[in-house]
């Protein structure tokens, strides 16, 4: 299997519950050899997390740090309804979006219900590019939904390292990988395997991710942060 060359879910303090800085997470990201680090802070609806005047002002942050190119987004709840929990308005200067259900602040829906959601929030802005962690039995999903309405949307799906840990407090994320990866198969959604790191240690760590992903076989030509030339075009930032 091709490196990992970028990882595009991480935290820093700005998230309220994380323990390091950008500029941390970027010598980190440059010692395990990644090109690429998305610093993607939590949206609000966290307790703690940054204003959204904060994505305004990116602009601010060096393109590149110990020569990783340096890219913004922000892992956005998804509410009820299918809403996003950042307005347009400031979605409009990240270079890319996640959406994610965080059970400290979305009600279990139902299996169906919240797989709707999560479809809906794909459909609600273009720069959705793709879903975090879809893999916690306390607010399930039905993945061959999920996967279909991925493919129609052109968005990808999260194989988050940090659920796999032993400290994870998500429910039955091994199993409902296994499943999303096969739904994945059939429908040519693509993958991409972040850290979700919310210290500098934990920047560009996926191994449990991987371990995962090969034992199923999975085709690593849906692995998109594996080619930074297809990572890029995905994202639509070539």
């Amino acid at each position: 299997m091709s490196p990992i060359i970028a990882d595009l879910h991480t935290h820093t303090l700005a998230s309220g519950h994380a323990y390091g800085t950008i500029r941390e997470n970027a010598q980190a990201a440059a010692e395990k050899g990644l090109h690429i680090l998305g610093v993607s802070e939590h949206g609000p609806g966290i307790p703690g997390t940054c204003s959204p005047i904060y994505f305004a002002n990116l602009s601010a942050v060096p393109k590149e740090l110990y020569g990783v190119r340096i890219l913004h987004g922000s892992e956005i709840n998804v509410l009820e309804g299918g809403r996003l929990s950042l307005e347009e308005r400031y979605i409009g200067y990240l270079d890319y979006a996640i959406a994610g259900v965080h059970s400290i602040c979305y009600a279990n829906q139902g299996k169906k219900e919240n797989t709707m959601n999560t479809i809906r929030c794909m459909e609600a802005s273009s720069k959705v590019r793709f879903i975090s962690h879809p893999d916690d039995d306390r607010t399930p999903m039905d993945y061959d939904l999920l996967c279909r309405g991925a493919r129609d949307n052109g968005v990808a799906l999260e194989v988050n390292n940090s659920s796999l840990s032993a400290s994870s407090f998500r429910v039955n994320a091994r199993e409902n990988y296994r499943m999303m990866l096969e739904c994945c198969e059939k429908y040519r959604v693509p993958v991409i395997v972040n850290s979700d790191a919310h210290d500098p240690s934990a920047v560009g760590r996926v191994d449990d991710a991987l371990s995962l992903i090969r034992s199923h076989g999975f085709d690593e030509r849906l692995i998109l942060n594996t080619d930074e030339k297809k990572l890029l075009e995905f994202f639509r930032l070539a």
